[in-house]
């Protein structure tokens, strides 16, 4: 767990200095360019789920990345010769269960209360937005499914809204992201990415940069899998300033506590998402930080979200008390139940998720979203 006051001065410092760099965030910017190719060498076509306001961009500007840039190669996300090592993906609960389940469903009135719910939350996630939400997801150790519960907000917001939704790996240490996401190869990265983008550039110039993800969703990665991989404060930043204008939602995927990136990107979110194993020391160490946390301005601890990730099938946990005494502090704690399929690893289909782990996420989503909506 984080610990020491010059980490947590320098925290305090950044979070307190959050509200005002916020308010001169640039608007969201119309994203066609008609007529305009893009400036990277592969084209994408145009989204339709983007700003209506068209984004100033000069009359003359080059079709191509500047000559100082040096293209990187395109990389697969999984060497071939591993590629063939996977399984079949399994659906994450039992077919036993997924069968009695359609059965309740069938004679019970509990599928018109579900159908309810399942509207209100959608309603939330379609919510539009004036500026771009950016959500940072976070953990204080490895193995926290933390790469996962971000893989899961960005899809779903990918799948809700029709803006586009971007999804950034701000953790170039060999980062799982694309692979959970499903990409199949890599090009440029966050780091590349920071010495190209122009505050000009209109959506259609920015995304030929990205990989393209269904539902009209953006992925920036933080390496090609390859170590050595490096992403220092500034470029984070600069990425960060340059493109959320572009996107309805961005969800980061952080380095882990007290890393200097995940540091920033925590400070200048609307939204946190601290996710922790279901274990006894995950809760342990998790409700020191949030008791920590509490000693920041008072919207820090307000938006966070706890994601309590159960690992396996039987935690030996009580996870209702963990999470009643995690949200004595002011965070929120939602529960990500056990799931066959994502314990599997892997990308994740979300038709082969479990119903309570959609149902799960779904509303971490809608949660997260609508407590960035409390930091304009």
């Amino acid at each position: 767990m984080p610990n020491g006051e010059n980490w947590q001065s320098d925290v305090l410092r950044d979070l307190r200095g959050a509200s005002g760099q916020q308010e001169s965030q640039p608007q969201p910017q119309g994203a066609s360019a008609q007529g305009r190719q893009p400036v990277p060498p592969r084209a994408h076509a145009a989204h339709q789920g983007a700003p209506a306001q068209p984004q100033p961009v000069p009359a003359q500007r080059p079709a191509g990345p500047p000559p100082q840039v040096r293209t990187p190669d395109s990389r697969p996300v999984v060497d071939k010769q591993l590629a063939g090592a996977g399984l079949k993906p399994r659906h994450g609960e039992p077919l036993a269960a997924r069968a009695l389940r359609a059965a309740r469903r069938t004679v019970s009135s509990s599928a018109a209360r579900e159908v309810a719910g399942a509207t209100a939350t959608a309603e939330v996630l379609q919510q539009a937005v004036t500026t771009g939400r950016q959500i940072a997801v976070t953990s204080i150790r490895g193995g926290a499914g933390k790469t996962t519960v971000a893989a899961l907000l960005g899809t779903t917001y990918a799948h809700y809204r029709h803006d586009p939704t971007l999804i950034v790996e701000a953790d170039p240490a060999l980062g799982s992201l694309p692979l959970r996401l499903g990409a199949e190869t890599l090009r440029w990265t966050t780091g590349d990415v920071a010495g190209i983008v122009e505050p000009q550039m209109s959506l259609l110039d920015v995304t030929g940069y990205l990989v393209q993800l269904p539902d009209n969703a953006w992925l920036l990665p933080g390496s090609q899998s390859q170590i050595g991989a490096m992403l220092d404060t500034k470029a984070y930043e600069r990425v960060m300033v340059s493109l959320r204008r572009y996107f309805g939602v961005t969800v980061v995927d952080c380095e882990t506590l007290p890393a200097e990136v995940a540091r920033v990107a925590l400070s200048a979110s609307q939204a946190r998402v601290l996710t922790a194993p279901a274990t006894l020391e995950g809760i342990s160490s998790t409700y020191a930080v949030l008791a920590w946390m509490r000693g920041l301005p008072r919207h820090v601890i307000e938006g966070t979200v706890v994601t309590l990730n159960e690992m396996v099938p039987h935690t030996g946990l009580d996870v209702d008390k963990a999470a009643d005494t995690l949200k004595a502090t002011g965070a929120r704690v939602h529960v990500l139940p056990y799931d066959r399929h994502l314990a599997a690893g892997g990308t994740i289909r979300t038709e082969l998720l479990a119903h309570g782990t959609r149902q799960a996420a779904t509303r971490l989503a809608a949660e997260v979203f609508r407590l960035s909506w409390k930091r304009r």
